[in-house]
């Protein structure tokens, strides 16, 4: 027995070098769960099975954890490190054979139990071959998914054939003397300890590979036969005089012009495709917070990804990270201008299902989509979707379009039993690959129709974009949003229902501010983003080197001991890294004369630039704000700064999606300028130090916010100088005022003309008291639109104030 059990194991690491390569995850195991490779260890995975075993040892030999395939002394007994649940079937049929796994984790829990002195930890592992899922219906392709459990036989074919896509998942570690300090029974905790592995093994494999795919036939036949859609069938042959069988082929022509048709097959070329797309225009994707999405996997959570737009390439990049962090790709809610031959299908076949910009007037448009992303979610698909509907060309979020996250509440109401988290995602670019196609529709230019020709004079102009970067935010359990927001929610569960509820509106749309807060909360600072901050300030857009990276050192050092949010990420690298970096993308030049270097803008990249600073300026709000305070006064207390803040942040929350200020922010701002002798700060009164590096850098900082507090300014004046306007004119006239302004300082920033942002601020001015509208009288301002003047005009540039007050 002990002579085949060595030839087996010798022919399956022959079969391992030859066929398998694997992917571990996390990258870093040993340091991400503080394992300990010198304790006794036990690994625990889903199959007793040979090539299983050899694919984790090789793993544990590279990453120097101890090896499975050893055996481990617990004072006078040898134990086996590897503990397979379910052992495999027969080679013909599927009787399995008895697993040993019981009697193996009783012998270890005795061991323990005799020997109270060791520590140990029992690590679970998922090893999966490759991630196709299977079909609801077997075929060929099902043999050599994980849906089955294989004989040694199918096995056999499985390395063969998915050798390539070996993925070994490690799992935090459980701590014996925990278990046996918790629950004294040594007879139940082996029997426990099998239970919850079998569920965490279940939703590992689901959360890899999603559930098995129905063919196409069989989802659009269960979508026509549901009640809503026959409803909606029977209301449309009624409506257009058509019959019924009429009806019911629109209805599926529809289905066939929405649906995904997921193929892995599709998404490993795709996958192949990508990791050399990536290689070629990008110097690397960061990823951060991903253990946010992998603990909701672990949890069997129904996962919706709603990222920010900032491009095409964001539909790839999110799916490529998902995937490689060895999550199933989600199916993918794509704008119909995108199905286009051969994108189209090839993106379909990755998951992506298609979406009409407006469903108005076509009910049963509406009822058979509501129900394909309803089936999705009870199925267990995991679903992305963009809340602001389309790509931001000025680089700030936009307004959140809440029509899927709508239909996503809808689909609660027919009652998923699975716990819903949406998942926030910042996605960042040091280099936009459309962002002149942006600028020129700002300018007023159609927006072009995406076509074939377009991907064939992208791939023709691929180049060095940078760095991309993708940060996950908080989840959001739509579960407990609703259980704190609106308790009763329960009470509109119906299977069928399509009837909106009366309160679904409104918590949609809270719904989606909080989305776009946690993005927003999520940001990246990147080496374009900051330079783009920090030299669009200057007039001239030009500094000496060495004032840059004073300036840059200040901003980087400000993000990290006073940060924002603890989401938000900030670069390893030094000033002088960073600026190296951005120097190769060909967006600043270099200027040298006696005196040293200049690094500038160059022409053609200032209105550019514009976008990557609006990415993070939100950041700089409060920091910025504070250093105008201190440049203007010299002297300031944190109790005035409180104050004055607090008149202001309401209108940049609403603005930029911001959440509440955290509790000794403004103080912590405060110690870092004193940390870098820019003030001195006893606590309570802070004095800037009147040297020129001191002022200069307040004075810089200070700027950041200038163009949104003109902005204001604008808006402002026109209501205190010009009383009863009806709120077309006022949006109007601010607009024209700002284009004026804008041609008289040479400001180039396109939201500083955007009508789209004007309508928000003056929204935002009602919402927040500063303004009251009547239909007949107009709009007139409260006295807090007095004291908020008065304090803009103490903030912003004598020059810019008369130019404002002599435009109005």
């Amino acid at each position: 027995m002990q002579i085949f059990s060595y030839l087996l194991t010798t022919i399956a690491r022959c079969s391992n070098w030859l066929f398998v390569k694997s992917k571990v995850l996390p990258e870093h195991p040993i340091e991400d769960y503080e394992l300990d490779p010198s304790i006794p260890t036990f690994y625990v995975a889903r199959l007793d099975s040979v090539s299983d075993m050899v694919a984790l040892d090789v793993m544990c030999k590279k990453l120097g954890l101890p090896r499975p395939s050893q055996k481990e002394r617990i004072g006078n007994k040898e134990l086996s490190r590897f503990v397979g649940i379910q052992a495999p079937p027969s080679v013909f049929g599927n009787s399995h054979k008895p697993s040993d796994a019981l009697q193996h984790s009783k012998a270890i829990f005795e061991a323990f139990k005799d020997d109270d002195n060791t520590d140990a930890q029992v690590i679970p592992v998922t090893i999966l071959w490759g991630r196709n899922p299977g079909k609801e219906k077997p075929g060929v392709g099902t043999l050599l998914s994980n849906s089955l459990t294989p004989s040694w036989l199918r096995k056999c074919f499985v390395v063969l054939f998915s050798g390539r896509d070996n993925f070994v998942r490690f799992s935090r570690p459980i701590e014996l003397n925990q278990l046996l300090n918790d629950k004294a029974d040594v007879e139940e905790l082996p029997h426990k300890l099998l239970r919850v592995a079998r569920v965490h093994f279940r939703r590992q494999k689901l959360a890899a590979t999603g559930p098995k795919l129905p063919s196409r036939e069989q989802l659009f036949n269960s979508i026509l036969a549901s009640q809503s859609i026959k409803k909606a069938i029977a209301d449309e042959a009624k409506a257009k005089g058509l019959s019924q069988e009429e009806a019911r082929l629109q209805a599926l022509r529809l289905l066939d012009e929405i649906a995904a048709n997921y193929s892995d097959a599709m998404v490993r070329v795709a996958d192949r495709a990508l990791t050399w797309l990536w290689n070629k225009l990008y110097n690397g994707i960061e990823v951060n917070n991903s253990d946010k999405v992998q603990a909701l996997a672990d949890k069997g959570h129904e996962i919706i990804y709603v990222p920010c737009h900032r491009s095409h390439m964001d539909y790839l990049l999110l799916t490529y990270v998902i995937y490689h962090q060895g999550l199933v790709p989600p199916h993918i809610a794509a704008g119909v201008n995108l199905n286009f031959f051969p994108a189209g299908p090839i993106f379909r076949r990755s998951g992506a299902f298609f979406i009409r910009r407006s469903f108005s007037g076509n009910k049963l448009y509406s009822a058979v989509f509501k129900e394909y992303l309803s089936q999705l979610f009870i199925k267990g698909y995991s679903v992305k979707f963009y809340t602001e509907g389309g790509r931001s060309r000025t680089g700030r979020l936009l307004p959140p379009k809440t029509g899927m996250l709508a239909m996503t509440l809808q689909s609660m109401l027919r009652g998923i039993d699975r716990p819903i988290s949406l998942v926030p995602v910042y996605l960042g670019y040091e280099h936009v690959m459309e962002i002149n196609t942006y600028l020129k529709e700002l300018a007023g230019n159609s927006k072009k129709n995406e076509s074939i020709f377009g991907i064939f004079k992208a791939i023709k102009n691929l180049k060095n974009y940078g760095r991309g970067y993708l940060n996950f935010g908080d989840p959001i359990s739509v579960n407990q949003f609703l259980n704190e927001h609106q308790p009763d929610w329960r009470d509109s569960i119906h299977p069928t229902e399509t009837q909106k509820p009366a309160w679904l509106n409104k918590q949609v749309a809270d719904l989606a501010d909080v989305i776009m807060t946690e993005i927003n909360n999520s940001a990246a600072l990147n080496s374009v983003n900051l330079l783009a901050t920090i030299l669009l300030s200057n007039e001239q857009f030009a500094l000496p080197k060495s004032q840059l990276l004073q300036q840059l050192d200040l901003y980087l050092g400000l993000h990290r001991h006073a940060p924002y949010h603890d989401n938000a990420t900030v670069p390893d690298s030094s000033s002088e890294g960073l600026l190296d970096h951005a120097l190769k993308l060909d967006k600043f030049d270099i200027i040298e004369d006696s005196f040293g270097s200049i690094i500038s803008v160059k022409e053609k990249e200032r209105a550019l630039l514009n976008y990557y600073r609006n990415n993070i300026l939100h950041l700089f709000a409060v920091p910025s704000l504070i250093a105008q305070q201190l440049f203007n006064r010299y002297s300031l207390t944190v109790d005035e700064c409180r104050k004055e803040v607090a008149l202001l942040y309401p209108l940049f929350a609403k603005e930029w999606f911001l959440t509440d200020l955290k509790t000794g922010y403004i103080e912590s701002i405060f110690e870092y300028f004193a940390a870098k002798d820019l003030i001195t700060f006893d606590g309570h009164l802070a004095s800037v130090n009147k040297d020129g590096s001191a002022l200069a850098q307040l004075e810089m900082l200070g700027k950041v916010i200038h163009l949104t507090l003109e902005r204001y300014a604008i808006t402002i004046n026109l209501v205190k100088r010009h009383q009863g306007l009806s709120r077309s004119e006022l949006e109007k006239e601010s607009a024209l005022l700002a284009d004026r302004l804008g041609t008289l300082h040479g400001i180039k920033s396109p939201e500083f003309f955007d009508k789209k942002v004007l309508s928000a601020f003056v929204t935002s001015l009602k919402e927040q008291g500063f303004i009251e509208q009547d239909e007949a009288a107009g709009i007139r301002g409260t006295e807090s639109l007095h004291i908020l003047e008065q304090y803009l005009k103490a903030l912003l540039p004598a020059r810019i104030h008369q130019s404002i007050q002599h435009i109005v």
